[in-house]
């Protein structure tokens, strides 16, 4: 099993990611760590109780991170997730509580303790993970990897260039890009192709259980935005694509390459420059997804649900 922490902004994506990271039997998931994006702190964090309390993950602590990006106002996406953040289904008050630990210092404190290093999945902002290496730059020999969903090698979901995640907090993800870690970007050039289709949804609607009706309840909302907004027929479902790297690495076929994020573009700001050719003459310093596999993709999804109940 690969030990893993899972930052995240729930999220319609990020709920089944959690769900993924929490019922496939090849991670160990130490922890859940939220982090302003989607929604507010306040709304993510909640969002993340709710997730596990209808998934009954209950030995796994959630700790509350940065509500806002390093430097910038927090730009939220309830054009796409909704007020709540998790728009669709009813969802009752959590049974799962919060831990009193900062995000940042619950990943310090599990990376300096497991015995083994541990791999951070980040699907939200970068915030959490900058600070962290900021912080304790100790760490970073303590990091197996960075496979975060974030980016793009084409165009981007905010701007014409930037994909959300790094647009709301491009300095933060300089940071991570710039560190002493391995760093693997999922961009929305691969999780553009984790399409929840209709066949998709009534493989969830087939399983018993209330989570696989929250499920149908979660992807039908975010169909219908993705639908309004983009002119999708079927949503993608980015963040389980970062999950299922860490998996299984020969699902997401990836590439060595520079990665830059463009601070200060007038029109490019939060874009990630991938340099597939070499034109900049600096040395790969992320590998960059670039296929997915997307049949035994969702396979791997729905086992993980139908484990949880």
């Amino acid at each position: 099993m690969t030990p893993i922490i899972l930052d995240c902004d729930p999220g319609h994506d990020d709920a089944i990611a959690i769900l993924l990271a929490a019922g496939d039997p090849a991670a160990e998931l130490l922890a859940i760590t939220t982090v302003g994006g989607n929604q507010t702190l306040e709304k993510t964090t909640l969002n993340a109780l709710r997730v596990c309390t209808i998934a009954g993950i209950t030995d796994v602590p959630v700790a509350a991170g940065c509500p806002r990006p390093l430097t910038r106002p927090l730009r939220i996406a309830d054009d796409v997730h909704g007020e709540s953040g998790l728009d669709g289904p009813t969802f009752g008050d959590p049974s799962v509580r919060v831990s009193g630990e900062h995000a940042v210092e619950l990943m310090h404190r599990i990376l300096t303790t497991h015995p083994e290093p541990v791999t951070l999945v980040p699907t939200g902002p970068l915030t959490n993970i900058a600070l962290l290496l900021t912080r304790y730059p100790e760490d970073a020999e303590r990091i197996r990897e960075v496979v975060l969903m974030g980016g793009s090698t084409e165009r981007g979901n905010v701007t014409p260039y930037a994909e959300a995640n790094v647009y709301v907090d491009p300095e933060a993800a300089a940071i991570v890009f710039a560190a002493e870690v391995p760093v693997t970007m999922c961009g929305l050039n691969v999780t553009h192709h984790a399409l929840v289709t209709p066949e998709v949804v009534a493989r969830f609607e087939g399983l018993a259980g209330a989570l696989g009706r929250t499920c149908v309840e979660l992807m039908t909302f975010f169909g219908s935005t993705y639908r309004r907004l983009f002119g999708f027929e079927a949503p993608p479902l980015h963040d389980p694509v970062a999950v299922a790297r860490v998996l299984d690495p020969a699902l997401v076929r990836c590439v060595d390459a520079h990665v830059a994020v463009e601070l200060h573009g007038e029109l490019t700001r939060g874009a990630t420059v991938v340099d597939l050719h070499g034109y900049l003459g600096e040395p790969p310093n992320a590998k960059v997804a670039m296929t997915l596999d997307a049949d035994p993709f969702w396979d791997r999804v729905l086992a993980a649900v139908s484990r949880l109940g």
